[in-house]
């Protein structure tokens, strides 16, 4: 049964990832400024129609492959898994409910990065609302610190999970 809604909370995640990219893309101009120096200057274009493809395919495409690979590789029973106090985690007993924490936390991590990846977005489309198109930095480090932040909680979580041994 978690599994399942572990499952739809990812999907919920990528379908409303999905549906915010392509409406909020409708708004971009038909030339999108897609690439910006360190400044912030647009310095690479494509069509609206290419930048929607590219990014809907990244928001889609890099948070199933980082889901789904480890998923598959989890499955083995012979499969090495780096974890402290392996030898306990990882007895006969425990080793299901320990690769389906394991495969939850995963799903949590895929959903951090949906999120990463639809606020640049959203900084590309507010980038491009003014003339010339220029994207904001301190916006966008500001985005990237709270993800490393939120990376940085997520491991400290999953650490702390496998570090009691008893």
């Amino acid at each position: 049964m978690q599994r399942g809604r572990t499952a739809l909370l990812f999907l919920s995640f990528l379908a409303s990832a999905v549906a915010f990219v392509f409406l909020t893309g409708q708004s971009l101009p038909d030339v999108v400024a897609s690439h910006f120096s360190g400044s912030g200057a647009a310095n690479g274009f494509m069509t609206r129609g290419f930048y929607l493809r590219f990014m809907l395919a990244f928001v889609i495409g890099l948070p199933l492959l980082l889901l789904v690979v480890p998923y598959f590789a989890l499955s083995g029973a012979g499969t090495r898994i780096n974890l402290p106090h392996r030898e306990y985690w990882l007895a006969p007993e425990r080793r299901a409910e320990s690769v389906a924490f394991l495969r939850a936390h995963s799903v949590w991590f895929g959903a951090m990065l949906i999120v990463f990846l639809c606020y640049v977005h959203w900084l590309v489309v507010r980038a491009n609302a003014v003339q010339p198109a220029h994207l904001s930095a301190p916006a966008l480090i500001g985005g990237f610190a709270a993800f490393l932040a939120a990376i940085l909680v997520w491991a400290m979580v999953l650490l702390g999970h496998f570090k009691k041994s008893a």
